[in-house]
């Protein structure tokens, strides 16, 4: 059998073309013919995806579109006669972006219409998780299901030691605090900020909280960040924005984490949940939109957010050893459901 999958751009480091990649491979194993195809494709990918103008994009007898973001591909994937799988990986809310970038905005709200325009038009609707499965189903869509990103945890896991990276990150003794992901409103960093003064007045002076992830993405959010941290004339040192990195210091990132924080209001998966749980690190989280769907009953979740409540879970979880333990044996458990041996057993309904 022939499965192709669509991805509208297929970047080094992006969940969504990483996932595309790792379930290529997979589907290669099973003995099915797999290509990926792309619009837009990062130069060192170039010979392993395929542009999206090749002949060969059209040839499948399952095709899989990665939807989360409008595109060309969309109207193109609905002309496609039969085999059409849509694994949607969500649209942030445009509410998030008003305020701060009117084109992201736009871009937000097309989204979400190219979107609706498939309803009626695919064989199969999968969302990466339930919270996305779920809102296939109100947009109108039918036979719809779960189908989990394909996360590479061993990039994290295997990957080489940075000693010159692992000095900084011990500099003082803090405890280490990561978040990974762009810097956009969605993900609310602005409430890590107000969870370090909350942190600083009632658990300890002692803390560090790294940021790895693009800043520039929404340069006027980034900008209102650093003003918030000014206001509240936090100590020198203790927030640090890394930008993108390479996967060997990410890793490290994770390996010197003392907690994963995670403050999101809008998540369709969130990869670095899984990402952290395979470092066991403990992870830390508001129990919002995508996030109980990856964790589970794992890490530690709290709804509604409350910050002085978070900061006290985040001091059990630096302090607290056996709580510790707990938590990281339970994201041990729930790892296991996201293996290459779920990913197949999806793989082998669509394809049978």
């Amino acid at each position: 059998m022939i499965v192709n999958q669509w991805v509208p751009a297929a970047h080094k480091g992006d969940a969504i073309g990483d996932s595309a990649r790792r379930v290529r491979g997979l589907l290669r194993e099973m003995g099915h013919q797999s290509d990926l195809y792309a619009m837009t494709i990062d130069d060192e990918l170039r010979g392993d995806v395929i542009p999206w103008t090749d002949p060969g994009a059209r040839k499948g007898d399952l095709t899989i579109f990665h939807f989360a973001l409008v595109s060309p591909m969309t109207a193109e994937f609905a002309k496609l006669s039969s085999g059409r799988v849509l694994q949607y990986h969500n649209v942030t809310p445009a509410h998030f972006f008003a305020g701060y970038e009117p084109a992201i905005f736009r871009l937000a709200m097309l989204g979400r219409e190219d979107l609706k325009s498939l309803a009626g038009h695919t064989d199969v609707a999968l969302g990466d998780s339930e919270y996305n499965r779920r809102e296939l189903e109100e947009l109108g869509f039918s036979n719809t299901g779960v189908f989990p990103i394909a996360v590479d945890t061993e990039r994290i896991t295997r990957a080489p030691r940075r000693p010159a990276l692992e000095k900084v990150l011990e500099e003082e003794d803090w405890p280490n605090y990561l978040f990974v992901g762009r810097i956009v409103p969605n993900k609310k960093i602005e409430d890590h900020i107000k969870l370090a003064e909350h942190f600083k007045r009632y658990v300890s002076e002692q803390y560090r909280f790294v940021f790895v992830g693009k800043t520039d993405a929404t340069p006027t959010y980034y900008l209102a960040v650093q003003g918030l941290i000014n206001r509240y004339r936090m100590p020198p040192g203790r927030f640090m924005f890394t930008g993108p990195v390479p996967d060997v210091d990410l890793a490290t990132y994770y390996r010197m984490a003392t907690v994963y924080v995670s403050l999101s209001e809008h998540e369709g998966f969130c990869v670095p949940l899984l990402e952290a749980m395979a470092a066991d690190v403990p992870v830390l989280a508001y129990s919002a939109a995508a996030v109980p769907d990856t964790l589970g009953d794992a890490g530690v979740q709290f709804s509604p957010k409350d910050l002085e409540y978070a900061a006290e879970m985040l001091g059990e979880l630096t302090y607290n050893q056996p709580l510790r333990n707990q938590v990281i044996a339970g994201q041990r458990r729930r790892l296991a459901d996201f293996s290459d041996t779920r990913i197949r057993k999806e793989l082998e309904r669509l394809t049978s």
